[in-house]
């Protein structure tokens, strides 16, 4: 008794002592922040957001790095290979973490796990499937039926391949036995004139990037992609709840990650500045004009939710059969 006694104890101290070193650290010099995407995006904007304010919490100059490429695994693979001293962060994705790990297989040059400590997974972006108005169908379970009725005549377009957009695509080809066709593009901005004038039919796009063609009229909501009703689209229903597609559920995300061996108090150090600001009911404001929700999970949710998200997008890129060498 007075062994577990003791261990209970010395547990306890322990814990305590890495809350307040989670609590009291600072970094020293100015941090560098790698995010994935050219400044002006979706993601670039929530990482300057987050700069701004590790900057005004810590004292220190966040500097945003902007670096580009392979689907965002050019940043992931820097941030990996970064001096684990706190002095660091970066954003990662559902490509990075979540869909890469298959489509690049041995080519990927970090491990998704074991490279890293992560930090939080900030905000999820529910992704909306659009349609031209000449497709004559108002949902997915209508889409799916006409597709049945034309194999291999419907187009759906991407940001890329390997993107969520593509494999969102792919996973409704699953589930509804269908066959389409996939039309990938350089970004989501490329592929949407094509599908405004008609010469795409259908595209699985972030809600931010559609709704104002959705209000407009130019396009056709057929379902959110998500479980959960979208605040920026209430009154479009889930394809979870439209018939042969229950429990469909597809969204981006955004996170924050570490280099792996980073100390795990200044890991919770900056879990806790982010998620406070995540909850923060002016932010969450903003973020939803960005067509982001708040999630703002802990270190350990985070690590689990990555392992999933792999385990989930591996089996949807391997049927679709895309490939990056």
């Amino acid at each position: 008794m007075r062994i577990k006694a003791t261990l209970a104890a010395l547990l306890t101290s322990a814990l305590i002592t890495s809350a307040a070193q989670a609590q009291t650290w600072n970094p020293t010099k100015p941090v560098r922040l790698i995010t994935l995407t050219t400044a002006g995006g979706t993601l670039d904007m929530l990482a300057r957001l987050i700069a701004d304010d590790i900057a005004k919490q810590t004292g220190q100059q966040v500097i945003v790095e902007n670096r580009l490429g392979a689907g965002g695994n050019v940043g992931a693979q820097a941030l990996a290979r970064s001096d684990p001293d706190g002095h660091t962060i970066g954003m990662i994705t559902v490509s990075t973490h979540g869909i890469n790990p298959a489509l690049y297989g041995a080519n990927l040059r970090f491990d998704p796990v074991g490279d890293f400590e992560f930090v939080t997974v900030a905000v999820e972006a529910k992704n909306v499937a659009v349609a031209h108005t000449s497709l004559p169908v108002k949902n997915v379970t209508e889409l799916a039926a006409y597709a049945r009725q034309n194999p291999g005549k419907i187009s759906f377009g991407s940001a890329g391949t390997g993107t969520s957009q593509h494999l969102c695509g792919e996973l409704v080809k699953m589930v509804a036995g269908i066959d389409m066709v996939h039309v990938p593009y350089r970004g989501a901005a490329a592929a949407t004139p094509d599908l405004l004038a008609g010469r795409i039919h259908l595209m699985f796009v972030t809600i931010a990037d559609a709704q104002n063609h959705i209000a407009a009229g130019t396009l056709r909501a057929l379902g959110v992609t998500s479980k959960q009703r979208a605040p920026a689209l209430p009154d479009v229903v889930p394809m979870a709840e439209q018939e042969g597609f229950a429990g469909f559920d597809v969204s981006a995300w955004f996170g924050v990650a570490m280099p792996g061996k980073t100390p795990r108090p200044i890991v919770e150090r900056y879990n806790q500045i982010i998620v406070a600001m995540l909850k923060r009911a002016e932010i969450a404001t903003r973020l939803q004009g960005l067509g982001l929700d708040v999630v703002a999970s802990s270190p350990d949710q985070t690590l689990e939710f990555v392992k999933a998200e792999i385990a989930r997008w591996t089996p949807v890129v391997k049927a679709s059969g895309a490939k990056i060498e």
